[in-house]
């Protein structure tokens, strides 16, 4: 059963409305709740991360948050809809305990990454690795408004514009960044072996790059296709050979470059 598309019926905008006056943590509660009474939520360890991390924080103002529809956050880009963030968190719940490594390609929001880092705690790390630079710096904003606040703050949460050299700063209250520029599917090798790799975007084939950047053990989440699309689950055995199964058909914007991506490609 594709219950995706079955879910976007049952947690729509009219499921939400009656959720309007309570407040953030009590809407984020029932969209959690909502989530698992359809049995898309089944894991203990990810209804309490998602209750946690207030989607709120990482949607555009005036945008219903708690929707279980992609939004539009600028740039050609989406924050997924909470279905599918559940999902993605479940298929790499095992990959990101307390102490691992998880990374985010096309960490867009940043909703996803503060997941991870809540997951794999202040003893692991969490890598976000975005490359249009606009939303590196507003995914930074919201991660700061966020449960996952003090893990930036620490630097076991960092989220890059990964890849290619290109000289410039970005200030934070006092601090200076420096960023490059990056094409995800490269990922980011600076803090490899992974636990855990997600991909928010749908690449035409499986990128070499992520599976060299995985431990063994470890797993690759990633759209796979161009009109048809698969949600691919990549594992790396521990022998270092890869089993690939497909796990549900999804809908996600391209893994291009940013000119590309700007352009809506």
């Amino acid at each position: 059963i594709d219950y995706i598309e079955h879910c976007n019926d049952l947690l729509s905008y009219k499921e939400f409305q009656k959720f309007g006056t309570k407040k953030a943590s009590d809407r984020s509660k029932a969209m959690v709740e909502q989530l698992q009474h359809f049995g898309v939520i089944t894991s203990k360890k990810v209804a309490e991360v998602m209750e946690i991390v207030d989607r709120a924080c990482f949607v555009p103002d005036g945008t219903p948050p708690y929707v279980d529809s992609p939004m539009q956050i600028g740039y050609n880009v989406t924050i997924s809809a909470p279905h599918m963030h559940a999902m993605c968190l479940q298929l790499l719940e095992e990959n990101l305990k307390p102490g691992m490594r998880a990374l985010d390609v096309g960490s867009g929001s940043g909703y996803l990454t503060a997941c991870f880092a809540l997951m794999v705690g202040p003893e692991g790390r969490a890598v976000g690795v975005e490359h249009i630079p606009e939303l590196v710096n507003s995914s930074i904003l919201n991660i700061r408004k966020s449960a996952a606040a003090s893990f930036l703050e620490q630097g076991s949460l960092t989220v890059h514009v990964g890849g290619i050299s290109l000289e410039t700063q970005n200030s934070w209250e006092n601090r200076t960044f420096i960023s490059t520029v990056a094409d995800g599917r490269l990922g980011w090798p600076e803090d490899a072996p992974y636990d855990a790799i997600h991909v928010g975007a749908a690449a035409k084939e499986i990128p070499q790059p992520l599976i060299d950047q995985l431990k063994p053990g470890g797993r690759l989440v990633i759209p796979v296709g161009n009109i048809f699309q698969d949600l691919q689950v990549v594992d790396k055995n521990l022998d270092g050979s890869v089993s690939i199964r497909s796990e549900t058909s999804v809908r996600y914007v391209p893994l291009t470059s940013r000119e590309a991506q700007l352009l809506g490609y």
